[in-house]
C-alpha cells in the first residue's frame, strides 16, 4: 500500500464513521503565538479542547502536515540517524469533542489497523496509562488483546497535558512488534523495559478526561474528549515491509533524485546520513514555503533557514558544490501534491525562494570564511587564544557559519572557540526575536487580561459608520487588577459596550481619540482587540474620575483616522499595482498602515529597478485621480473566494468577512477603515524599498499632506543644491556627473602618488637586508598605524626580495602590530612565520600566529618593539634547516 493510498483510506474510513474530514491547518499556527509550528494534529483543534471555540460537527479527522524544528519540539538533531525520526512529517488524526470516549476510540483504532490496513494482531502491543484501569478493560473486552500484551507505564510515557494547567489525560500508544530479528542487547528486550527499533509505536490515542488546576488536581471534565495521532511514515514503512521510513514511497523518491545529483550510490547504514538528512529537509522546506514561512534571521524563518542550509551542508558532503536542493521541489510535488495542493500550485515559487537562498549560503559562507581569517589576525594580534562566543555567534548568524566549523579551522591555527559564550549569544538572540514578535505581544496582552474580564459582555464595533458613539463602561484594568475607577492622571484600560475607536488588527494601528462625561474627561491613547472580541481601550484620565458602569461619549481623533485611511486604501492600491507591474506572484507578507506611513512587504525576488518602482508609483497615483468608488460589503468566505477576493496567507477568517472593493481594480478581505473615493488619498510617493529576507521585499510611501510636505522638502532640497552648484535646477544631475568625473580622477592621482611613495619605502628597507645562516631577513620598525597597510608593505617587500623573511613592526596608541612574510622556498626549509611571530609577540607582552608564509601578532608593550625585532633574527637562526 502507498502512502498516499494509507492517507486515504484512513479519511475515508472515519468519515464512515461519522467523522468531518477537515483539511490540514497551515504549518504556522493561526491562533497560537507560544508554538513555531504545527507539530501534531490537535493544534487546529486547541481552542476547541480548551472551550474557546465551536465548531459544525462533534467529530473530525484529518491528515496534518506537522514540523518539529526549532523550540520544544526539535528532532532537527536526530533526523537521518534513526529510521523514524523527522523534521517534517504527516499526523493522521480522529477527534471526538464530548461526543464518543474510550470505547469507541479504541475499537475505530483496532478495527481500522487489523481489518482494513490487515495488520495481523498478533504483533500490536498497548501500552496505558499506570493508574487507568478502565483503558486496561476495554483493550481485552472491546479489541480482543490479551493481558500479557498490555503494559501499564507512568506519566512521562502515558498521561498527556495541554500545559502545566489545561484539559489532560492518559493515553495508550499502539506498539508494533517488528519482529525479534530487530531486538537490541538489552535483557530482557521488551516493550516498557528498552526503546530499541523492535518497538515502533504506530498510533497514539489520548483520553481527555481531566482540567488540572495550578495546584496540580485533577477535575474530571465534563464533556470528555479524544485526541489521536498516527505516524503516516511510521505505517507506511510497516505496510511496505521496509525498515526505515527512508526506504518508503514517501522519501524513497528523494533519495534516488539525490543519487542521480550526486552521482553517489546510498548507503542504508552511516555512510547514508546525507542522503536521509536532505531528503527530510526537502520536505520541510517545500511545505514551510508553501505555507508563507520565507527564510530569515527570526522565529520560524531563522529555523527554515537553518534547516535549509544544514541540507546544502550535507549536499556539499556528497561533493555537490552548486544549488541543488530547489530541484528536489518537483519531486517533493509528484509525491505529495495530489493530496496537498498548495505545493503543486506553488512549485516554481518555492524553487525561486530556495535556490536563492542556496545561493546567498554559498555566498555568505565564503565571506564567513574571509571574516574568520580576519577574527584570527586580529586574536592574535591581541595576544588572545580564544575565539569568544559573539564572534562565534556572528559567523553562524550573519553568515550562517556553523560552530563546528567555526572550532574545526580555528583549532588548525591553535585557537580555541568559548562555547558556553556562543550558547550565551544564541540565548540572548532568541529572546530577542520572542520579545519583538508583535503576536507574542499581543498573546501577553491578552494575558495580562486573563480571569478579569470572564462576567462581562462583548463589545460592539460602530466605527465603519461614525466616528462619535456613546457606550457604556463594562470594567475598568489597572496594572492587571480590576478597579472601580480611575482618578485624574491614572492610566489604566477601559472595556466598553459600544465604541467606534478601531482596534489594531490587520496591520493597521488602533484609533486615538476621547471619553467625555459630565464632570470628566480621558484621553483614549490605543485601542486593542482581545482574542473573544472585547475591544479596549488605554485611556489616561484628564478631569474628574472615570467610574465603571458609568455612560461616556467616546469621539474618535478625525484627523488621524483619515490619515489612516489614506494609507489603507492607498495599500490595497499598491497591492494591486504590484502584482500588474512585476506578476501575480508578489503576494502580501505583511504590512503596517499608521497615520503617517505605510509598510508593505511582499514576495518578490530582485530589487526593484528605478523603471518599476516608478511605474509602481504612476499606477496608484492614475488610480487616485480617477476618483475610483470604495466600497464594502460582508458575505462568507466561500463567497468571498468565489469572487476573486484577495486574502491575505495565514490570516484566520472567520465563516463572514468583510470584503473592500475599489471599483473593478482591486478587491480584498480587510476589516479596516476606509476612505469613500480613491480620489482622498491625494497624493502618494514612494519613500523606500528594501530585501527583509530572501525572496521578501519592502516598499514604503506615504500619502496626503505627507507626501505633498515631501515634494515640497525634495523641491527645498533640489534648489539648495542647485544653489550650491550655480546651475539652474534641471541640470543639478550633469554638474555632479561632471564632479564625480573630476574625483575620480584625482583619486587615481593619489593611488599613482601612493604607489610611487610605497616604492621609495620598499627601496629605503631593502637596503636594510641582512644575512642569517644565508636566509635574507628584514626586520624593521616603520611608521604606519594601520595593520593591513603594514601587511601590505611586507607583501611589496617580500615579491622585491624574492627569496627571504620579512619581520616589520609598528606601534600605534599604545599597543604593537608585528607582520611576518614567509617566501615559499624557506618555508620548506623550516621557516614557520606562525611559530616565528608568536615568539616575537612574547617580548612585547603579546601573542598571534597564522600560517607557514604569512603571520600577523599584537603586544602590549611598545617600549619592547626593537627588543622583539632584533629577537626574530634569533629565531629564524633556530627555525631553518
Amino acid at each position: 500500500m502507498t502512502g498516499n493510498e494509507l492517507r486515504e483510506r484512513f479519511l475515508s474510513f472515519f468519515a464512515g464513521k461519522g467523522h468531518t474530514i477537515v483539511p490540514s491547518s497551515s504549518l504556522v499556527p493561526a491562533n497560537d503565538p507560544t508554538l513555531l509550528f504545527t507539530n501534531a494534529g490537535m493544534v487546529q483543534f486547541k481552542d476547541v479542547f480548551l472551550g474557546l471555540d465551536r465548531r459544525p460537527f462533534k467529530r473530525a479527522t484529518t491528515a496534518q502536515k506537522c514540523v518539529r524544528a526549532g523550540g520544544k519540539h526539535n528532532d532537527l538533531d536526530t533526523v537521518g540517524r534513526t529510521a523514524r525520526h523527522h523534521t517534517f512529517f504527516e499526523m493522521l488524526g480522529n477527534f471526538s469533542f464530548g461526543d464518543y470516549f474510550k470505547g469507541e476510540a479504541i475499537a475505530y483504532a483496532w478495527e481500522f489497523l487489523t481489518r482494513v490496513l490487515e495488520l495481523p494482531p498478533e504483533r500490536l502491543w498497548i501500552t496505558v496509562y499506570q493508574d487507568d484501569d478502565e483503558a486496561y478493560r476495554l483493550w481485552q473486552e472491546v479489541a480482543g488483546v490479551p493481558a500479557e500484551r498490555i503494559v501499564r507505564m507512568g506519566e512521562k510515557d502515558n498521561f498527556w497535558a495541554m500545559g502545566d494547567t489545561g484539559p489532560c489525560g492518559p493515553c495508550s500508544e499502539i506498539i508494533y512488534d517488528r519482529g525479534p530479528e530487530h531486538a537490541c542487547r538489552s535483557n530482557p528486550c521488551a516493550l516498557g523495559a528498552c526503546d530499541c527499533d523492535r518497538w515502533l509505536e504506530i498510533w497514539n490515542l489520548v483520553f481527555m478526561q481531566y482540567e488540572r488546576d495550578a495546584g496540580g488536581n485533577l477535575t474530571p471534565l465534563p464533556r470528555p474528549s479524544i485526541d489521536t495521532g498516527m505516524g503516516l511514515e511510521r505505517v507506511a514503512s510497516v505496510l511496505q515491509g521496509v525498515d526505515s521510513n527512508f526506504d518508503t514511497d514517501l522519501l524513497q523518491p528523494l533519495i534516488k533524485a539525490m543519487e542521480g545529483l550526486s552521482g553517489r550510490a546510498y548507503d542504508r547504514g552511516e555512510a547514508g546520513f546525507p542522503f536521509r538528512v536532505i531528503a527530510d529537509h526537502a520536505r520541510a522546506c517545500t511545505f514551510l514555503i508553501a505555507d508563507g514561512v520565507l527564510p530569515g534571521n527570526e522565529g520560524r524563518s531563522y529555523v527554515l533557514r537553518r534547516i535549509l542550509r544544514r541540507a546544502a551542508r550535507f549536499g556539499k558532503a556528497l561533493g555537490v558544490e552548486e544549488p541543488f536542493l530547489y530541484r528536489l521541489v518537483a519531486t517533493v510535488v509528484n509525491i505529495m501534491g495530489q493530496a496537498y495542493p498548495e505545493v503543486a500550485e506553488q512549485q516554481d515559487y518555492i524553487a525561486r525562494v530556495m535556490r536563492q537562498e542556496e545561493e546567498r549560503f554559498h555566498e555568505t559562507l565564503n565571506d564567513g570564511m574571509r571574516v574568520l581569517s580576519g577574527i584570527l589576525e586580529r586574536a592574535g594580534r591581541e595576544g588572545r587564544q580564544t575565539i569568544t562566543g559573539q564572534e562565534a555567534f556572528t559567523l553562524y548568524d550573519t553568515y550562517g557559519f556553523p560552530l563546528d566549523l567555526t572550532e574545526e579551522i580555528a583549532g588548525e591555527q591553535g585557537f580555541k572557540v568559548d562555547r558556553a559564550g556562543f550558547e550565551d549569544a544564541m540565548a540572548a538572540q532568541r529572546e530577542r526575536a520572542r520579545a519583538a514578535r508583535e503576536d507574542v505581544k499581543a498573546y501577553e496582552f491578552a494575558l495580562a487580561f486573563a480571569g478579569n474580564l470572564d462576567d462581562i459582555g462583548g463589545t460592539e464595533f460602530t466605527g465603519y459608520g461614525r466616528l462619535e458613539d456613546t457606550g457604556k463602561v463594562l470594567v475598568l484594568v489597572r496594572e492587571g487588577e480590576r478597579v472601580p475607577s480611575l482618578a485624574g492622571g491614572e492610566t489604566g484600560y477601559a472595556v466598553l459596550d459600544r465604541t467606534p475607536c478601531y482596534p489594531e488588527g490587520g496591520g493597521q494601528v488602533g484609533d486615538q481619540g476621547s471619553l467625555a462625561w459630565p464632570g470628566g474627561a480621558a484621553r483614549v491613547q490605543d485601542t486593542r482587540r482581545l482574542p473573544d472580541g472585547k475591544i479596549v481601550h488605554q485611556v489616561t484620565v484628564t478631569a474628574g474620575n472615570l467610574t465603571a458602569g458609568q455612560e461616556v461619549k467616546v469621539m474618535v481623533d478625525r484627523e488621524r483616522r483619515l490619515a489612516t485611511a489614506r494609507n489603507h486604501t492607498a495599500t490595497h492600491l499598491l497591492h494591486r499595482a504590484l502584482k500588474n507591474v512585476l506578476g501575480e506572484h508578489a503576494n502580501q507578507a505583511g504590512s503596517l498602515v499608521t497615520p503617517e506611513r505605510l509598510r508593505f512587504d511582499f514576495t518578490h525576488f530582485a530589487p526593484l529597478t528605478e523603471e518599476e518602482l516608478r511605474a509602481i508609483e504612476k499606477e496608484v497615483n492614475q488610480k487616485v485621480l480617477a476618483n475610483l468608488p470604495v466600497t464594502t460589503l460582508e458575505t462568507s468566505l466561500q463567497e468571498a473566494r468565489a469572487m476573486g477576493a484577495t486574502a491575505l496567507f495565514g490570516e484566520k477568517y472567520g465563516e463572514r468577512v468583510r470584503v473592500v472593493k475599489i471599483d473593478a481594480y482591486s478587491l480584498e478581505l480587510c476589516g479596516g477603515t476606509h476612505l469613500r473615493s480613491t480620489s482622498e488619498v491625494g497624493l502618494f510617493r514612494l519613500t523606500g524599498e528594501s530585501s527583509i529576507g530572501a525572496g521578501v521585499r519592502r516598499v514604503e510611501a506615504v500619502t496626503g499632506t505627507a507626501a505633498l510636505d515631501l515634494v515640497s522638502q525634495e523641491s527645498q532640497e533640489l534648489a539648495t543644491v542647485a544653489g550650491l552648484l550655480k546651475v539652474p535646477p534641471f541640470q543639478v544631475a550633469g554638474r555632479v556627473q561632471q564632479l564625480l568625473d573630476k574625483g575620480k580622477e584625482m583619486e587615481r592621482e593619489i593611488t599613482r602618488l601612493r604607489n610611487q611613495l610605497a616604492g621609495y619605502t620598499v627601496r629605503e628597507l631593502l637596503g636594510h637586508v641582512r644575512e642569517v645562516d644565508g636566509v635574507p631577513v628584514l626586520q624593521a620598525r616603520v611608521d604606519i598605524a594601520d595593520a593591513e597597510a603594514l601587511r601590505e608593505l611586507a607583501d611589496k617587500v617580500r615579491d622585491k626580495l624574492g627569496s627571504g623573511v620579512v619581520v616589520l613592526g609598528s606601534q600605534h596608541d599604545g599597543r604593537v602590530n608585528f607582520v611576518a612574510m614567509v617566501s615559499k622556498d624557506l618555508v620548506k626549509r623550516g621557516v614557520h612565520a606562525g611559530n616565528l611571530l608568536r615568539e616575537v609577540a612574547r617580548i612585547a607582552a603579546g601573542g598571534g600566529g597564522g600560517r607557514a608564509d604569512m603571520a600577523q601578532a599584537g603586544g602590549k608593550d611598545p617600549s619592547k618593539l626593537d627588543q622583539a625585532l632584533a629577537y626574530s633574527l634569533k629565531v629564524v637562526a633556530q627555525q631553518v634547516r
